[in-house]
């Protein structure tokens, strides 16, 4: 392998020691990086010491959590500057990833490492310097406490050229729906499965990436002339053929989603209400002026991401498309000052929004329905609409104060307190992102398979029934959304190619401005002087996604919970969506089980594990 690849700083917070490994180079082909490497590494630790892989404690020490970029990172590749962050989730129990753009990749990539292993937990609160010598270990006591954009502008100012990924105050509170802040108040957010408590209960208040003043030397490839040439010209595309992920950011298609019965209304309860769609749209905040900039992570010749003016004057990272519907049409909420301020409030607080919005919805369903048993509502009236309760219950939850620390522990766990399950709406205890298994078809069965929970990102499928193709595995053009024709086999390859991206640490977004499987797959050829087919390629992506499988069965994972919530697959909901419903389940789960090579129960068989490579892990 001609690239640099492979290079992981172990860090022992109890013993405050490091050391460096390099990764063989088979491990590497045949996990790819990023999110792939990650849960080699993760299903490798977890098990050390010989405890089963359901005795481990999300807060136990032992939680091993994982920084990882990816094998393009430090390339010229548009949107290589991606990186993951991986541990057992406080929120769910299970495998937990949750990928990040940014520049924090980039420069954890120029220290000259490739993963970062974060054991053990300190015993008072620290900060993690990481330089081109290694690492360091900071007190951080006297920033303890702080909000995430404060503690982004101590290590900056301290550290200059540096980036931060650190946690608020819902992470040093051990909120299950805490998530890691990156790059200060533009705010690119480790932000599901509550990675941000794990990172509290490990006394680790920051983590900064210092690569030290001057130029950052890039990765040694094999062929850079033929690789130049290719990232130029997709770099030259993506922007073109994004034009409006570009000019109105993901928030730009609230509108197509919404009049498609994709969003969330009134906690998944209704297709369409008397809300002002444009009016929280990426369209309006581009429109009216809200609109300072666009941002660009590391590589990214797309830029949708935000930076606006709130009404006081300060800039901060605007909110994206699952923000706005979570803290918006989920709550009845169409004011976007409301929902601007909300965004800021959970990027300072470090929460994640689509899990606070969906706590907030399950929350005034349950109190209109008045069945709330016996809670004390710390002075908040949960109305449908309620601006003052939505931002009231933010500082709530960050806290674990009344009310909010009961919302704080997920819908899941909520709805076991407060009573109401049915209006809980998640998977394997992860709240359902703002995208329909009703408007969408093959969305259901990739929620319930999706190996975090709830997750459209591990698989994008609803996309491929929209506007993208997949030809390199039969899906030559994009499928009907209301169809139920190869829908296994669409979620399968989609999850299998998701599993390939966030490896390589490439944009999802990308996709749709061009870069294909085949262009990912050269790349990373021609980097490495590999000569990897499609079908080693794809064989790769499908030992990713079985591995982590592998990990959550050993945790008690099984077809039981490859479910939907009863909402999702029984009630209609009008508006755009019709009145469609998912396709039947079980009958899904039977098609892709024998296509995954899993039993009836949804375990990775004997015979497909030896096929991956996977035995004894």
């Amino acid at each position: 392998m001609d690239i640099e690849y492979g290079k992981t700083l172990y860090v022992d917070l109890s013993r405050r020691t490091s050391w460096v490994e390099t990764l063989p180079e088979d491990v590497v082909r045949r996990f790819i990086g990023g999110s792939g490497v990650a849960a080699w590494l993760f299903s490798t630790m977890a098990s050390q010491g010989g405890a089963a892989a359901g005795e481990l404690s999300p807060f136990d020490p032992a939680n091993p959590l994982i920084f990882a970029v990816g094998p393009l990172c430090g390339t010229s590749a548009p949107t290589s500057g991606r990186h993951e962050v991986a541990a057992l989730s406080p929120l769910t129990g299970i495998y937990a990833e949750s990928d990040v753009g940014g520049a924090w990749g980039s420069s954890f990539r120029a220290t000259g490492f490739d993963f970062l292993v974060i054991k053990a937990a300190a015993d008072r609160p620290s900060a993690l310097v990481i330089g081109p010598e290694g690492a360091r270990i900071e007190d951080a006591a006297a920033i303890w406490g702080a909000d995430s954009f404060e503690t982004s502008d101590h290590y900056g100012a301290k550290y200059p050229g540096s980036e931060t990924a650190c946690i608020g105050p819902a992470g040093e509170n051990l909120a299950p729906i805490a998530c890691i802040v990156h790059d200060g108040r533009d705010a690119r957010m480790a932000g599901r499965c509550g990675l941000g408590a794990v990172m509290g209960s490990k006394k680790l208040k920051a983590v900064v990436a210092a690569p030290g003043p001057g130029p950052r030397r890039p990765r040694r490839i094999h062929n850079p002339e033929a690789f130049a040439a290719s990232a130029r010209e997709m770099a030259r595309k993506n922007p073109v053929n994004a034009e409006g992920m570009a000019k109105f950011g993901t928030a730009g298609s609230l509108g197509a989603f919404y009049d498609a019965g994709d969003v969330p209304v009134k906690n998944w309860l209704l297709g369409a209400a008397a809300l002002d769609i444009p009016g929280i749209s990426g369209q309006r905040m581009a429109e009216t002026g809200l609109l300072e900039k666009r941002f660009f992570c590391t590589m990214c010749p797309i830029g949708c991401g935000r930076v606006i003016r709130l009404s006081d004057g300060r800039l901060g990272g605007g909110p994206e498309y699952e923000t706005i519907c979570l803290f918006g049409t989920n709550c009845m909420i169409d004011n976007m000052e409301t929902i601007c301020l909300a965004n800021e409030k959970a990027n300072r607080l470090g929460l994640d929004s689509i899990s606070a919005g969906s706590a907030v919805g399950f929350l005034m369903e349950a109190y209109e329905r008045n069945e709330i048993r016996g809670q004390d509502l710390s002075g908040v009236e949960p109305l449908w609409g309620s601006s003052q309760a939505l931002l009231r219950l933010l500082d709530l939850m960050a806290a674990r104060e009344g009310i909010g620390d009961i919302l704080c522990q997920g819908v899941a766990k909520a709805s076991q307190r407060i009573g109401s399950p049915e209006y809980a709406i998640h998977v394997k205890g992860l709240e359902l992102p703002a995208h329909d298994p009703r408007a969408f078809n093959s969305t259901g069965l990739s929620y319930a398979t999706a190996n975090r929970g709830a997750c459209h990102l591990q698989s994008l499928s609803y996309n491929f029934e929209r506007r993208l193709t997949l030809p390199e595995k039969g899906f030559d053009l994009p499928q009907d959304r209301f169809g139920t024709e190869r829908k296994a086999e669409l979620v399968v390859a989609t999850q299998n190619f998701m599993s390939l991206m966030d490896s390589l640490k490439l944009c999802k977004f990308a996709i749709g401005g061009g870069t294909s499987a085949t262009t990912a797959l050269s790349w990373l050829n021609l980097a490495t002087g590999w000569d990897m087919d499609l079908d080693e390629f794809f064989l790769a992506g499908e030992r990713i996604y079985n591995l982590k499988r592998l990990y959550n069965t050993r945790r008690g994972i099984s077809r039981k919970d490859d479910t939907l919530p009863g909402r999702i697959l029984k009630e209609i909901k009008g508006g755009g969506a019709k009145d469609n419903l998912p396709p039947d389940l079980d009958a899904s789960l039977d098609e892709y089980y024998v296509l995954r090579g899993w039993t009836s129960d949804g375990i990775p068989g004997a015979e497909k594990l030896a096929q991956l490579g996977l035995q004894g892990l």
